[in-house]
């Protein structure tokens, strides 16, 4: 792992152990690891190391068993839930493996969803949720005549781009990608990663991209390797 001046960082997890409930031995068990801001960060490992784990630690859906995992200065666990909701909501856009869109609203009604829940969010794009929302999926490269179809009637390609539109808008400070292009051919998701990369970089956020492909380590500046930082192995994460 490179070392990262914690002066700078946006992440930083410090001798920090999961284990599931019920479960006798943790998922996870991480001494360090700490994320810069506005990094772009590559997080590889075979399923069921902890990637998804590690990923619920870092946006609060679950709290450390043991150590500390700050989030933009934050302690996390000494949030409550809807505490860490809120937080999450304001500050981290996520991108998820199946997308999460919701089926029957257009391009638009699904990328502005963020700015309905997050005041700072709805702050950041000033009042202009949906123009901004239309200036974000035409640098994605979306087609101008799909922003007002249902999201269901879109292909997976295309609504990838609509979920990192999602997470993109109101400049989150931090973007989290969980294994999103895992369904799409190898010359579409080059293009969307350096979309993705492109635009995390020109409104300054922070990216932690996960991925079991190591193809895609190579788009990357810095990468870790699960395996080798977590030392619980990860054979025990119930979701991968």
């Amino acid at each position: 792992m490179d070392s990262v001046s914690n002066s700078s960082a946006v992440i930083t997890l410090e001798q920090v152990t999961y284990r599931w409930p019920k479960a006798s031995q943790p998922t996870l068990d991480i001494p360090e690891l700490t994320v810069k801001a506005g990094e772009h960060l590559f997080i590889k490992g075979p399923s069921g190391c902890g990637k998804s784990t590690l990923l619920s630690l870092l946006t609060g859906i679950n709290v450390a068993t043991s150590g500390q995992v700050s989030v933009l200065n934050q302690p996390l666990e000494k949030l409550t839930g809807s505490e860490r909701d809120r937080f999450r909501s304001d500050h981290i856009g996520y991108i998820f493996q199946q997308f999460n869109l919701l089926p029957y609203l257009s391009v638009i009604e699904n990328v502005v969803l963020p700015c309905q829940f997050s005041l700072l969010r709805r702050t950041n794009v000033a009042g202009q949720a949906k123009q901004k929302a239309t200036e974000l999926l035409h640098r994605l490269r979306l087609p101008q005549e799909l922003l007002h179809k249902p999201v269901i009637e879109l292909s997976i390609g295309q609504q990838q781009r609509v979920a990192a539109a999602r997470a993109l808008i109101g400049e989150p400070s931090i973007v989290i990608a969980d294994e999103p292009t895992s369904a799409l051919d190898f010359d579409t998701r080059t293009l969307f990663i350096e979309l993705l990369l492109e635009e995390a970089d020109r409104v300054g956020s922070t990216l932690v991209f996960v991925s079991h492909d190591p193809t895609l380590e190579k788009m990357f500046k810095r990468s870790v390797y699960l395996p080798e930082l977590n030392r619980a192995g990860g054979q025990h994460e119930s979701d991968r």
